[in-house]
């Protein structure tokens, strides 16, 4: 089977095959936004069960910038040797270990009490829960060059606490990808405008993290394949923007799409009974893998070993799995002993997609949480029952976080 063929990236490095933990939000970390013992756990039982990379959940270049209230932050050296713990767990069966990371820009809730930066001063527009979203603050040149120093400074550290490499968060409707779309980004002077220009900041940071990092050191991308926005940032886009990173020592590109805005990873297509709705991007990445240079990996969805492998015989070099490996995480393991196991959650059908979206999420931190408890994930658990548990806990979370803040000069 090519999933469990070796795959060398152009730094000369390589992983045992081509499956992907990609990366999932979380919001575990410890009291001083480290790493905590439950991650510790979550990690190992994907160590053990047989991933060729790990890519850890977003770790954020700045504590005052979250995705959420949990998250891990990696900025200075205080815990870094708690950090060397969670890399030596990631690597402890053979697997290369990530750190994504990430800037949320204006996608950080209003509830967190921090400013929010953006290319623009644009809001969310999210309907009736817009307001749950500060309109954001337009950055200027001293808060562009702090960003891009934050992701270098970060990616350093990550080298130093013995991570194998580095995913810049390009995706998801975070900040990069906030400067990738012209509907976030209005901007006129070198950052926005051309697409050359709302590039500039991503590739400015690759730069930056190549300059600091060794040559050895994994440097990848995740990058939408469009934002599934009318007017936004398109599969023509992505293309080129890849073709940008070919001239760089970007060693794969990771292909998604959407954003809070546009959840394109939920909904109604997954009914599992074609390749193409099982793996969302796939089409996108067969395009995007005609131009670059560095191996493209996809993810969104891929929960069957054909869908698995059908996308490596596409010509596609890495699937990316999250969902099926938040329900089994031997889901490689089985796959290699000639298993056919297929875990899946069950659909939400809510008018409200939003809400569906964030159910959807619910559940699958429903079934992390089992994990990093050692527990036995429960599939069926009830989106709504899960949604309530995950409110209940960002609430808490929320409250420490704000209280921690205020004392943080």
């Amino acid at each position: 089977m090519k999933v469990f063929e070796k795959l060398v990236f152009p730094n000369g490095s390589d992983i045992p095959n081509r499956i992907a933990k990609a990366a999932m939000e979380e919001n575990m970390a410890d009291i001083n936004h480290a790493p905590s013992e439950e991650l510790m756990r979550l990690y190992q039982a994907w160590a053990d069960g047989g991933v060729g990379l790990i890519i850890t959940g977003n770790v954020m270049v700045d504590r005052r910038a979250m995705t959420g209230p949990g998250g891990v932050v990696l900025e200075d050296e205080q815990h870094l040797d708690t950090f060397k713990r969670w890399a030596q767990i990631g690597r402890s069966k053979g697997a290369q270990v990530w750190l994504q990371i990430n800037h949320p820009g204006r996608q950080m809730q209003s509830n967190l009490g921090q400013d929010t930066w953006a290319p623009s001063a644009v809001a969310l527009d999210l309907g009736k829960m817009s307001d749950r979203f500060n309109t954001p603050i337009e950055m200027d040149q001293a808060m562009i060059q702090e960003v891009i120093d934050r992701f270098a400074n970060t990616a350093r550290l990550g080298e130093k606490a013995g991570f194998t490499g580095v995913e810049i968060h390009a995706a998801h409707g975070y900040l990069l990808s906030q400067f990738l779309s012209p509907l976030s980004n209005k901007r006129q002077d070198q950052w926005g405008g051309s697409l050359e220009n709302r590039a500039r900041i991503l590739i400015e940071i690759v730069k930056a993290v190549r300059a600091v990092v060794s040559e050895t050191f994994t440097v990848a991308v995740k990058l939408n394949s469009a934002d599934f926005q009318r007017g936004g940032f398109s599969a023509e886009d992505a293309q080129q923007v890849v073709q940008m990173l070919n001239g760089l020592a970007v060693d794969l590109v990771e292909l998604s799409g959407g954003s809070y805005e546009a959840p394109a990873m939920q909904g109604q297509a997954r009914d599992g009974r074609t390749l193409a709705r099982e793996a969302y991007f796939l089409e996108f990445a067969q395009e995007i893998r005609k131009v670059a240079k560095m191996p493209v990996m996809v993810t969104g969805g891929i929960r069957r070993k054909q869908v698995a492998e059908q996308v490596i015989e596409s010509g596609v070099d890495m699937v990316g799995i999250a969902t099926a490996l938040a329900i089994e995480p031997n889901l490689p393991h089985q796959w290699q002993q000639g298993q056919n196991t297929a875990p899946e959650l069950q659909p939400i059908h809510w008018k409200n997609k939003t809400l569906a979206s964030l159910a959807n999420m619910a559940t699958v931190k429903f079934q992390l949480r089992k994990l990093s408890l050692g527990k036995h994930p429960n599939p069926k658990v009830s989106p709504l029952w899960a949604l309530i548990l995950q409110q209940a806990a960002m609430a808490r979370r929320t409250r420490l976080y704000k209280n921690q803040m205020r004392h943080y000069a």
